[in-house]
């Protein structure tokens, strides 16, 4: 992989349907650039976290909000991945569990909760990298960089498998549901350069993002 020296690249987003690659993406191209990675679902995942831990209704935006105002939530953006603190303990390893997985999507239908997740994110300081679904069509509409990230749903299936035990088919399922309830949320910026990442490995995508980037490069 090229050698990257980057001005200051602003805000670089990465929106995309799950198990597309774009956290994994969005971490590489960060380090390459020297800037900080924010993965934005982190605090969809922790909304969702604290609120089945509550036993709050996730159809109830005003149940989950409340449950959220009772805790200091920090996210912790980092070159290596970010953590989230929740009243000063680290709660990251707990965010990517099937439960949450199955839940995260009612959560973050809410207006109010996507309104609180944003607030925060458009507070942090630039440059850095960040992912999601709607950071560079909503969150970051001046984003000076935006992508889009897609895959087959088959082979989402088959990354997320990796990443955990699991039926295939039935991740595969549940990824089809979950693109079913995020479809407003994950139509792109009309700026963002699209790409499929179905046929491509890791190094393959990263070299094609940074390409695209306002960087000078050297062999």
């Amino acid at each position: 992989m090229s050698e990257v020296r980057a001005r200051d690249p602003g805000v670089v987003t990465f929106d995309g349907p799950a198990a597309s690659g774009k956290s994994t993406v969005a971490e590489r191209v960060a380090a390459v650039l020297g800037v900080p990675c924010v993965s934005s679902g982190l605090l969809y995942r922790v909304a969702t976290l604290l609120a089945t831990g509550a036993g709050a209704a996730l159809d109830d935006a005003d149940a989950v909000l409340s449950v959220l105002d009772a805790h200091a939530v920090e996210l912790r953006p980092g070159l290596g991945g970010d953590a989230v603190r929740v009243d000063g303990d680290d709660v990251t390893a707990a965010l990517h569990s099937d439960a949450v997985d199955a839940a995260v999507s009612r959560v973050a239908a809410h207006p109010a909760v996507r309104a609180w997740v944003d607030a925060r994110l458009r507070e942090m300081p630039r440059p850095f990298v960040i992912d999601g679904r709607d950071m560079g069509s909503v969150v970051f509409p001046d984003a000076a960089h935006k992508f889009y990230l897609t895959a087959a749903p088959e082979v989402r299936a088959a990354r997320r498998v990796g990443e955990r035990a699991a039926d295939l088919a039935d991740v595969a399922d549940a990824i089809r549901r979950r693109d079913a309830l995020d479809a407003r949320q994950l139509a792109p910026a009309p700026d963002a350069q699209h790409l499929d990442t179905s046929a491509l490995d890791l190094d393959q995508v990263v070299e094609w993002v940074l390409g695209r980037l306002s960087v000078a490069a050297t062999p």
